[in-house]
């Protein structure tokens, strides 16, 4: 990598990029350990991390125009995190639960069943 990058006379910016990745790659030896997991089948994480923040982030978020604020963007990761994991029923449930405690607090309020 780095006698690639002399003996392509690359400027000293990305001279120092290739640099701080071979620093990086070399420093972590002892966790990267690709041909092993290949073997065995395993899957490489930053495949499935990349493909998780695609479908979460990317094709929600990154729409042309859009403006976020980071407690709206985030709400709707969660959201999108639910559904993809098919748990937004129970949370539906347990959340309009919790709504209906903070609404209508009552001494007695146990003894009521939510009916919606």
């Amino acid at each position: 990598m780095t006698l690639q990058a002399a003996a392509e006379r690359l400027p000293a910016t990305r001279r120092e990029a290739v640099t701080t990745c071979h620093r990086y790659l070399t420093g972590h030896l002892d966790q990267l350990h690709y041909d092993t997991a290949l073997a065995a089948g395993w899957p490489i994480a930053t495949g499935a991390v990349e493909g998780a923040c695609r479908h979460l982030i990317a094709d929600r978020l990154d729409i042309t125009g859009a403006r976020w604020g980071l407690d709206s963007a985030e709400a709707v990761l969660q959201l999108r995190a639910l559904i993809s994991n098919g748990d937004f029923e129970d949370y539906w449930t347990f959340h309009a639960a919790r709504e209906h405690q903070r609404l209508y607090p009552a001494p007695d309020q146990q003894s009521f069943a939510l009916t919606a």
